[in-house]
Parts: C-alpha cells; structure tokens; sequence
C-alpha cells in the first residue's frame, strides 16, 4: 500500500479533492481531506462499500461516478494486482453544478435534519468543488491510469538559477511609500464598514479595496499564489471585524472555513477576484443581518439558544432556565435590546425558515409546521398570517405563480 499512498498524496495535490484510499477489506488507510464533513451528514456518508460492491462487477479500466443520497459526487477506481482486488480511490465530495437553497431545504425536508442546521449546510455545500462533466471524465482517466501503473518518484532536472529570486527583495523595500499607507488605511476603513454592517459604505469602498489587494508583484514567478495568500488575510481580517460586529463566534467560524477553502480550490485569477467581493459581501450582510453587538449579554445567549433550538419547544421559560436567568428579568431585558417579546421573535424566526420551505413546494404545509416547531397547524397558520399577510397556503400559492 505503500505506493499507492504515494499516488493519493500525489492526487490531493494536483486535483485540490479529497482523496481516500481503502483497502481490501474496508479499511481507510489513507484520507486527506480540506473540509470537515458536518456531524449530522456523517451517518449517511459511508459510501465505502456501495462502491466497492459496483467496482467489483466492473471492467479494471472502468471508474465510477458516484452520486449519494445527498447530492455529493465522488470519483472512484479500483485498485487491483493483476486479478486481486486489494481496494479503492475515492475523489470527492464534489458538486457538478452550484448548490441552491433550494438543494438545501429538500435535504432538511426529506432527512428530517434540525432547521437549526441550514446554515452549517448551505456553508458546506457553498465550500465543495465543481467538477464538470468533462472535468469529471479526465479525473475517472486519471485515477484508472494511475491504479493501473507502477509509482515512480521524478528527479527533476537542475539548471542554472533564476535571477528574480534576488529582485524580491528590492521589490518588497522599493514600494511606494504612499502606496502601502493607502493600502493600509483602505483596510482600516474596511474593517470599520464590516464592523457596522454598512453595505451601502462597502459598495463605495470597492475601489479602494481592489487596490488593496493588487499585490501580484510580492511574488513575480507566481501572482496566483500571491493573489491566494492575500485572500487568506483578506478572509482574517473580514473574520475579525465579523466578530467585533457582533456576529455569533459559530457562524464566523463557519463562514470563515468556508471562504478559506474557496480560496485555496480557487481555478485561476479572474475567479479570486469575484471570490474576494463576494466575500467582503457576504460578511458585511451577515453583520447587518444577525449582529448582537447592540444587545446585553443575557439577550446574546437567548438569541444564541433560539437560534441553535428553533425547532424545539421554546417558551420564555425554557429559555430562561437554559440560560440560568430569572424569566421576567430576561423578558424585560429581551423587549428592550430587540423591540419584540420573545414569543414574536421565536416566530419571526420561525416563519422565515418554513416561507424557504414553502417556495421549495415539495413539503406539505403540516410537515413544515411540525419541522419549524409547531405541533399546531391552526396557530402555526395564525402565526404565519401575522408575519407575511398570508396564510402558508396562499403564499405557496403566489411563489408557484
């Protein structure tokens, strides 16, 4: 198994996929992988021997392009020694076309997983690779090539040294020193406007922003790779200011993760671009959004417990009790830092996740009710109209039109 490992190594390098290697008898002896898969996906995640049982009946020069209950695509071979099956690579997870909330709200319905979970899934599903049909077929290629031939280790072949190493150097003390102070003072300011959740201020920076990034000259034999590294500190810094402005530590990490593995899969320049605008985007939106800045500490932790229990019964009570504070304490104090009671807070919350599941159209209206926390069709009704103006029915009604 030696080699092979050598081969995985190899394939995590150049295809920026998960690789996993299993031997004869099931066993993982090798798994290299950027993106943690979420804990309520595991269970359905064991693909291992689905694949092995189809490669098995195979052709030796036939791979297989495996789609499992949730979406995910892998790329998968054999391995074998002349005719003994000794195990399989496995490429993936990957996605052959960009992921909808709409994706994600069919797997919340049809796996019954918690509402409180479609964030860490869309930040998932947002972080895997698309492989198109064509990219696909030249990776099923590569992996039968690869299992069907001996490893061998290259040696490259020295010749003289490039002189640009010496100019790194002078390029990095020859800067203008206007240049790095703007450079400096459009990342201050950037980070003011995340803080704030200001997307008005954000549009109005992006010149200023696209400057600051400009730094394809730090390393002149690779500005794709220079390009990456500023991305990663352009993704810090966005981080940071989240957390200041409020944002739920859970949610920043998991965005952040996102964005980290984005950039390091990211195919070519033009795309690093769109990903660094859509990154400052999408953090400044979440601030404005959901930040808690404003709010005490005690209304932190009930918006913190709502959010992570919104399929749960929740009652001021509960709620109370959870986070060890007195109910009319934190009723006063919720009313104050929000505007809404409790009750209506939890249903605001409510209601726009089962308006996600309406536009879906594949749930039925009472499976919807019981999946947001409502054991009560009649009041999840009331509730509804309340917020939108409209029953379930009618509004599923008007998004169908």
């Amino acid at each position: 198994m030696v080699e092979i490992i050598k081969k995985g190594k190899l394939l995590y390098s150049i295809t920026y996929l998960d690789v996993r290697i299993v031997d004869q008898e099931g066993n993982i002896v090798f798994q290299k992988s950027q993106l943690q898969t979420p804990l309520l996906l595991q269970p359905l995640a064991n693909d291992n021997s689905i694949m092995k049982e189809t490669l098995m009946k195979a052709d030796k020069d036939q791979y297989y392009h495996y789609i499992n209950r949730m979406g995910l695509e892998y790329i998968a071979a054999a391995i074998w020694d002349h005719h003994q099956y000794k195990g399989l690579i496995v490429l993936g997870p990957f996605l052959s076309s960009i992921p909808s909330n709409e994706l994600i709200t069919d797997l919340i319905s049809k796996h019954k997983f918690p509402v409180s979970e479609r964030k860490q899934l869309h930040d998932y599903f947002q972080s895997l690779s698309i492989v198109g049909s064509t990219k696909s077929t030249y990776l099923g290629d590569l992996l039968i090539n690869m299992c069907h031939h001996p490893y061998i280790d290259g040696k490259l072949v020295h010749t003289e040294k490039s002189r640009s190493t010496e100019k790194v150097g002078k390029i990095l003390y020859e800067e203008d020193k206007l240049i790095i102070e703007g450079r400096y003072k459009a990342e201050k300011k950037l980070m003011r406007t995340i803080e704030k959740g200001d997307m008005e201020e954000i549009d109005r920076l992006s010149k200023e922003v696209k400057g600051m990034l400009d730094f394809s000259d730090r390393i002149p034999e690779s500005p794709f790779r220079s390009a990456k590294n500023m991305l990663f500190v352009l993704n810090t810094l966005c981080r940071i200011s989240a957390e200041k402005g409020g944002l739920r530590p859970i949610t920043v990490h998991h965005v952040s993760e996102k964005f980290a593995i984005l950039i390091e899969r990211a195919p070519n320049l033009p795309y690093l671009k769109i990903l660094a605008s859509d990154m400052i985007n999408e953090y400044c939106a979440l601030v404005q959004k959901h930040s808690t800045k404003d709010f005490s500490m005690i209304v932190r932790k009930a918006v913190d417990y709502i959010q992570i229990n919104l399929e749960k019964t929740l009652t001021l009570k509960d709620i109370a009790s959870a986070i060890h504070v007195h109910p009319s304490h934190l009723s006063r104090k919720f009313k104050q830092d929000t505007g809404l009671t409790i009750i209506d807070y939890v249903n605001q919350k409510r209601v726009e996740e089962a308006k996600l599941h309406l536009q879906a159209g594949n749930t039925t209206i009472t499976d919807i009710a019981l999946m947001v926390g409502y054991n009560d069709l009649n009041y999840f009704t009331r509730v509804f109209k309340k917020f939108t103006g409209q029953t379930p029915s009618q509004y599923m009604k008007n998004v169908a039109k």
